[in-house]
């Protein structure tokens, strides 16, 4: 079974952007790709000015709701608070 019919279109992801504030400055997320079938996401990271494609692993909780783990301090971001940029 692929991901489509699961109900997954990787389409409705791509670029989607989250910014996530890691105490001193805003850390931007933009998915790249997300593979459900392999459980991963790749994501661009601009970080103080710095960006950087990293590949998680791709967690689902309980609630069948998906997330990856960053950081030091392992901060849990949610595929789900991801927004579509329309400016």
């Amino acid at each position: 079974m692929n991901t489509e019919e699961k109900g997954f279109d990787i389409r409705e992801y791509y670029l989607k952007e989250f910014s996530y504030f890691d105490g001193e400055c805003d850390i931007t997320f933009n998915i790249v790709d997300i593979n459900f079938e392999r459980k991963t996401i790749s994501v661009a990271v601009t970080n103080r000015g710095k960006i950087s494609v990293i590949e998680y692993d791709l967690i689902q909780d309980s609630n069948g709701d998906f997330f990856f783990n960053y950081g030091v301090e392992t901060s849990k971001i949610e595929v789900n608070d991801f927004e579509t940029i329309t400016d």
